[in-house]
């Protein structure tokens, strides 16, 4: 079962960046939920993994394949 949010190492892995650059982006999302009022808990350094997905696939849940 996978946690209720993302930190930077994943997000990093999940798209293929530097995780300072993963870093950033998690800010970014972190700073968009503050300003869309989101109600869950917002933590530094981690977002929701049903935001993450939504922002980057488009869908709440996102199964990886290996080729």
């Amino acid at each position: 079962m996978s946690t209720m949010f993302i930190g930077v190492k994943e997000a990093a892995e999940i798209l293929g960046t530097s995780e300072s650059y993963a870093y950033k982006l998690i800010q970014k999302m972190n700073k968009q939920m503050r300003e869309e009022g989101y109600k869950g808990p917002i933590i530094r350094g981690r977002v929701d993994r049903t935001y993450f997905y939504q922002q980057f696939y488009g869908t709440r849940d996102y199964e990886r394949r290996d080729v």
